[in-house]
């Protein structure tokens, strides 16, 4: 079933609640500065396009922007010791991304690939198994059972959850709306990408089934069994993740236009 599946964070539903949360908390300049780069595309649209341009068969699709989704903090390391490694990542293609949209002298393609590329990293990047420990490729490796159905961790958080509650990206948009009051909106309102992984780090190393203590160290011995017990007990921080990398995207983007440079 998702075994041939990428590694790609929450899937379409959860990216583009996540980038209609934005949309609907950006600023009107923000909202502008968006239109004026992409037109009437909106961000639900353009917050999947790295992922479907995974197959495009040009360069920079096939030997560039692969390690653009993810980050890897090994256990016990703190977000301040990251490392980037040659080909980047998550957070290096961030800051390049970012440079772009600020820049003077960028075309409009290229700062509508790196808005398009903004949105789905800071949505990446809320998904816990983006911050991968660095031994189990971001729980593509640790094998479960999903209600009987092989597949891994990483889809399970990428998209099983979420797919179980059978809702649109519209729909699923309302109701963590809804949930999200204007205390939640000002104590969650962070561009700062550290901030993020550091909570996305602290959630993967307790994701894992609870039988496992030594989580991703490739000594499983049979794919974990995981059913409602499971969901029920995560589905809340995987909609808290979603309604927090909203906010904090239409934070990052509010950032970003504004041209400031520190916090």
């Amino acid at each position: 079933m998702a075994l041939a599946a990428p590694a790609q964070a929450w899937g379409p539903t959860g990216h583009r609640v996540t980038a209609e949360i934005a949309q609907d908390n950006v600023s009107g300049k923000t909202r502008a500065e968006i239109a004026g780069i992409l037109g009437t595309e909106g961000l639900p649209e353009g917050s999947t396009w790295p992922d479907e341009q995974r197959s495009n068969p040009a360069p920079f699709w096939q030997d560039t922007a692969g390690p653009f989704h993810y980050v890897t903090l090994p256990v016990g390391r703190e977000v301040h010791q990251l490392v980037h490694p040659p080909e980047g990542d998550a957070l290096s293609a961030l800051e390049g991304f970012t440079a772009t949209l600020r820049s003077d002298t960028a075309t409009q393609e290229e700062k509508a690939l790196a808005l398009r590329f903004i949105v789905h990293i800071v949505s990446d990047l809320h998904m816990p198994l983006h911050a991968g420990n660095g031994t189990d490729r971001g729980g593509n490796d640790y094998q479960v059972l999903w209600f009987d159905e092989p597949t891994n961790l990483h889809w399970v958080w990428d998209e099983g959850m979420i797919l179980r509650q059978q809702l649109s990206y519209t729909e699923y948009t309302a109701r963590l709306d809804r949930r999200i009051t204007p205390e939640r909106t000002l104590e969650w309102w962070d561009w700062n990408p550290d901030t993020w992984i550091g909570e996305s780090v602290e959630l993967r190393d307790r994701i894992y089934p609870a039988a496992d203590a030594e989580f991703g160290n490739g000594s499983q011995e049979a794919p974990r069994v995981l059913k409602y017990d499971y969901h029920w007990q995560w589905m809340p921080t995987v909609e808290q993740r979603l309604a927090q990398s909203g906010i904090r995207l239409a934070a990052y983007l509010d950032w970003v236009f504004a041209g400031e440079e520190g916090a």
